[in-house]
């Protein structure tokens, strides 16, 4: 293991990015860890692609992607598991490893016209070999951050946010430019290797993980046996379903509109703002509630989508969709400041990875939703997805918000042999 940093000791007199950032090794594994991040918003356009390039079926090219997202969300918590017992970098390493490998698997079978059942398989290992980066990289700011105020978690948090959405900008732009300006499978071949690059210097970066507790390696209870855990990932279906489905039906109301190349456009600008609303949640010293916050902002966000099948025009919808993304950011950052709360630190890489995997799900089913309702309804259709899934997870959310709240440091159990453990933050 390498040599620790003196995170531990670091407790900024003033929360803001400046000072989160200038904790000691954070910079060290945050370009890595976005190097390896950016291609996880690659991953199922760049499959999509080439599929869809090589065979000219976007029926095929779609499941084949869906079947990937579906291995991700369900084998990411796994993943996130294995990090908190064994180490970061023990689990890394084979991990990229075979993420390179199969998807050097799936374009060699795509290229060489493979039977699809070739393609599911190929796509089952890709997905499934997808890194937990953004799961681990937050679990290295609880480290981090352990001694600090609890107000540098959720500026960390925000960060984060921010830095996964503009993954979600960059990340499409890239494959598409690949697949189209060079060939149908350069897309993959770039998610591959800065999967394989990235993942590898992240790994590298030893001194800012989360130690391994080794009494707790067999006796950690699961993060998914926490009430609290499940209410937020099943709430987080509904916001993956938000993505799914606006996805899907801004790419058919561009078409329907006659700006077919607008569609990105559209979609990028929900996704700023998210982004943007993400800087701003982080600068703000909030009084409410963590749990308060998250129930307003998902409120707001179901609010937003409810109007959305309803615009006249295409930059309506636009303008639409950049209001239902400002909800989205504060959304997330509660979710996980909260999560990290219900969780002991040795379970907490596996409950990040439980939501990020529940978004993935989500949005895989979002996109199949929307895509039957447009063929049988047209655009406007495919806009009610959102909607439902938004009022869905609210609805959950507001039904089992007694879960949300944070155990007392003396009664939070961790299943160790050795006793109850303390939480590592109190609520914001």
């Amino acid at each position: 293991m390498g040599r620790p940093t003196k995170a531990a000791s670091f407790t900024p007199a003033r929360i803001g990015y400046g000072v989160v950032l200038r904790t000691p090794g954070a910079r060290a594994f945050l370009v890595p860890a976005f190097v390896a991040r950016l291609p996880y918003a690659m991953l199922g356009l760049g499959i999509v692609l080439l599929v869809a390039g090589t065979t000219h079926s976007y029926g095929l090219a779609g499941t084949v992607a869906a079947v990937a997202a579906v291995a991700q969300a369900l084998a990411g918590p796994q993943i996130g598991r294995l990090a908190d017992r064994y180490g970061q970098a023990a689990v890394l390493v084979p991990v990229v490893g075979v993420h390179g490998v199969a998807v050097a698997a799936l374009v060699g079978l795509a290229l060489g016209a493979a039977p699809a059942w070739a393609l599911f398989a190929a796509a089952v290992a890709a997905g499934a070999s997808v890194p937990q980066i953004g799961a681990m990289v937050r679990a290295r700011w609880v480290h981090a951050l352990r001694e600090g105020p609890p107000t540098a978690l959720a500026t960390a948090f925000a960060f984060e946010s921010v830095t996964d959405e503009f993954t979600f900008v960059v990340g499409p732009v890239l494959a598409t430019a690949l697949g189209t300006g060079i060939a149908p499978a350069a897309g993959l071949v770039a998610e591959a290797a800065l999967t394989v690059v990235g993942g590898l210097l992240f790994a590298a970066r030893r001194g800012s993980a989360p130690p391994v507790r080794r009494r707790e390696r067999t006796r950690q209870a699961p993060a998914l046996a926490y009430p609290g855990v499940r209410l937020l990932a099943g709430s987080l279906l509904g916001v993956g379903s938000v993505f799914g489905g606006l996805q899907v039906s801004m790419t058919a109301a561009a078409q329907a509109a006659g700006h077919a190349g607008l569609s990105g456009v559209v979609y990028g600008l929900f996704a700023c703002g998210s982004m943007g609303a993400g800087v701003g949640y982080g600068m703000v010293r909030w009084k409410r509630s963590v749990a308060h916050r998250m129930l307003f902002s998902f409120a707001l966000l179901a609010v937003g989508c409810a109007t959305l099948w309803a615009m006249p025009s295409l930059t309506a919808l636009a303008v639409a969709g950049l209001c239902c993304g400002l909800a989205i950011a504060p959304t997330l950052i509660s979710a996980y400041t909260l999560v990290e709360q219900l969780v002991p630190r040795g379970a907490a890489t596996e409950a990040f990875t439980w939501l990020t995997g529940a978004i993935g799900l989500g949005l895989a089913m979002g996109s199949a939703a929307a895509g039957r309702a447009i063929d049988a309804h047209g655009a406007p259709a495919g806009l009610l997805v959102p909607l439902a899934g938004s009022a869905a997870g609210l609805a959950a959310l507001v039904a089992g918000r007694r879960l949300l709240a944070p155990r007392p440091r003396s009664t939070r159990p961790v299943a160790t042999g050795g006793g109850e453990r303390s939480a590592s933050l109190s609520d914001l």
